[in-house]
């Protein structure tokens, strides 16, 4: 087993984003060969990219409120939510709030 608190893992910019960071809590480095488990932090007015791939992902939203665009279609989302991306779907994830968006999302390795 592992523990590691949030404050100590490295803050990166997800290629071709602008107000999105994202750290990984758990992933090959951490042992866990299928999965990996990262937290999204979306400032006001920032989005994804729109973008598909081939796994799936879920997502739990655990502060702010957004909308997760599936699509041409945009759905809300806000503190408390769970949401499924099936493979293949294309999606982005907005922040439409006076705070950050943030969520964790759960992804296979591409491998």
């Amino acid at each position: 087993m592992k523990i590691r608190p949030l404050s100590g893992i490295d803050k990166v910019v997800p290629e071709g984003t602008d107000g999105v960071t994202m750290q990984v809590g758990i992933g090959k480095a951490e042992g866990a060969p299928r999965f990996a488990m990262r937290y999204f932090v979306v400032r006001p007015g920032s989005a994804t990219p729109k973008h598909t791939h081939w796994w799936e992902h879920e997502v739990f939203v655990a502060g702010g409120k957004g909308e997760v665009h599936h699509g041409d279609k945009a759905y809300p989302i806000a503190a408390g939510d769970m949401v499924y991306v099936e493979p293949d779907e294309l999606h982005q994830f907005r922040n439409t709030g006076g705070e950050p968006l943030e969520f964790v999302c759960v992804v296979p390795h591409p491998e």
